[in-house]
């Protein structure tokens, strides 16, 4: 019998129920396959969102060279078309959600437009590969790879290399926290600007699944633990769960948080990766290191995305605003 599970926020609650199957959860394996073809449908939908939000951002395909012998990576850059106020502008470099195993560089974008509209910032969204086609460490080191290319080259983008947020959600989270400790583990190999924070949002962190809340949100929600244990079994394979997977993967098995970026961490109290996302802030803290954590009340896995308009999305995107705005403001 599971543990009962927090109740979802009553707006939110409603939102879940009106999308029906559209919002199942319990993605297994034999998933996967129809998951994308439902995706690729989707994708027309997609398409056919502006992402110029009106025309103020000129927005492009690039492809960029990718991890040493491995196929290039495909960016999408987003870059604002008002002239520049004298200065360089803020990069924000996107990693998109799906749970390793689903979605592109144009899924959850606007997300980070808008953020990008209100800080006059430029976007730059990654595609990496997918599993279980391209296991670990192919995600991360594609996301690695674009943001060392990012760095290098943001002067050309208008973008200013000391003030590049690091910013994925879901699977993307994840990939940008390891991505994070990649970063500071591999300082000594090349001279790159350090990213100047990483937005975690809801983060896929630990390949373990074992927590209170990934038990207590078996069967419920967006992304429960059988869909969890889906996306990590793609990445990992049969090491998942086991004693030698890396901090590159899973970047909840780290030993050191000390030394990474600032951070900001949310997470909605009733999802599945509650328990590890607050661990992980807390042992930033314990390492001496900046962190501010949200975890909204009754906020199941991806909420913000099914119900734009409800509050607690509102809340969660004004505080999200905030600490960029804040972090940006101290230079």
């Amino acid at each position: 019998m599971n543990p009962v599970p927090p109740p979802f926020d009553p707006e939110l609650a409603a939102a879940l129920e009106e999308a029906g199957e559209l919002a199942r959860p319990g993605l297994t394996p034999a998933d996967i396959a129809a998951a994308r073809r439902d995706e690729d449908a989707a994708s027309e939908l997609l398409a056919a969102l502006d992402l110029t939000l009106g025309g103020a951002f000129e927005v492009a395909d690039r492809t960029v060279p990718g991890p040493p012998g491995a196929p290039d990576v495909s960016l999408l850059v987003c870059r604002p078309t008002a002239a520049a106020p004298g200065t360089a502008r803020p990069v924000l470099y996107y990693a998109h959600g799906g749970g390793m195993v689903l979605g592109d560089h144009r899924v959850g974008v606007d997300m980070a437009l808008g953020w990008a509209k209100e800080l006059d910032a430029v976007v730059v969204s990654v595609a990496y590969r997918l599993a279980p086609e391209h296991p670990h460490p192919a995600p991360v080191e594609d996301v690695y790879a674009g943001l060392l290319w990012t760095a290098e080259h943001a002067g050309e983008l208008g973008g200013d290399p000391k003030r590049i947020v690091m910013v994925g959600a879901s699977a993307g989270g994840g990939l940008t926290a390891a991505a994070a400790l990649l970063l500071r583990d591999r300082a000594g190999r090349r001279t790159i600007p350090r990213p100047c924070a990483q937005m975690l949002l809801s983060p896929m962190l630990d390949d373990r699944n074992d927590t209170a809340s990934a038990h207590q949100m078996a069967g419920a929600g967006l992304w429960d633990r059988t869909a969890n244990d889906t996306g990590w079994s793609a990445l990992l394979g049969d090491r998942r769960g086991g004693p030698r997977v890396s901090p590159y993967a899973a970047p909840a098995r780290a030993e050191d948080l000390a030394g990474l970026p600032p951070a900001f961490l949310d997470v909605g109290s009733a999802e599945t990766f509650r328990d590890e996302v607050v661990a992980y802030a807390s042992r930033i803290w314990r390492a001496g290191g900046v962190a501010e954590l949200h975890v909204w009340p009754g906020g199941f896995h991806g909420f913000d995305a099914l119900a734009p308009q409800a509050a607690l999305t509102r809340s969660a995107q004004a505080a999200r605003l905030d600490w960029l705005r804040r972090l940006l403001a101290q230079g």
